[in-house]
């Protein structure tokens, strides 16, 4: 019988997309619903109860939470094609740490941009770049993050790119200026299949952002 397999989430969500990601580089089918998070669905509730947010993966029944659990698990189940984590165990904890570092030191970062005015705004923008100053030193001169192949870290990042712009807008810089190598490294996962496909248009993003500002009365 062929697996049954849900994913609840929400369009512009970077712990989403990473998880349409790393399904469509293991070639596995899923059904997609899209969740409105003002008025969440019972199923949603249901699969997960304690946080109560997306994204939530139901495999065969059962539901997975937090997008980093959720993507480890892909890696264990689908283990015969597109491996996302590093065999060794020291690089597989580093993939752990830089991503972990993404989505909180660097996530944290660029919210305060779009949500914080004048001076802590500033800080937030100079942190936002700081951040991305030390990922682009990891990156060094590999193509991936994992070296020659695209995996976890990668994934992960690319996962924020279609917020790049409201960051840029918001808080009036240029990344290309600031970090051209991971630039450059965005534009080379970009010709992936699997991360064109899921990036929503990063216009889009941000007008979805004006659009959520104007609801909650923020300038």
């Amino acid at each position: 019988m062929a697996d049954s397999l849900l994913l609840l989430d929400f369009w512009p969500s970077p712990f989403g997309l990473r998880v349409r990601i790393a399904l469509a580089e293991k070639g596995v089918e899923f059904e997609y619903k899209d969740e409105d998070l003002s008025n969440k669905s019972p199923l949603l509730l249901q699969f997960n109860p304690i946080h109560k947010k997306i994204p939530v993966l139901v495999h065969n029944g059962r539901p997975l939470c937090e997008s980093h659990i959720i993507l480890q698990y892909i890696d264990e189940v689908w283990t015969d094609r597109s491996p996302l984590m590093p065999k060794d165990p020291y690089k597989r904890a580093n993939a752990r740490f830089w991503t972990d570092y993404m989505d909180n030191k660097m996530h944290d970062a660029g919210r305060n941009i779009r949500k914080k005015k004048g001076e802590a705004r500033e800080a937030a923008k100079k942190e936002f770049i700081e951040c991305l100053k030390l990922l682009e030193g990891e990156l060094s001169d590999k193509p991936y993050f994992g070296g020659e192949t695209f995996g976890f870290v990668d994934l992960t990042l690319i996962s924020y790119a279609c917020w790049f712009h409201t960051y840029e807008t918001e808080g009036n810089f240029k990344m290309e200026n600031e970090c051209s190598k991971l630039m450059e490294w965005v534009k080379r996962c970009m010709e992936r299949e699997s991360v064109s496909k899921a990036l929503p248009d990063p216009h889009k993003v941000y007008d979805f952002v004006l659009s959520m500002k104007k609801r909650l009365g923020i300038e």
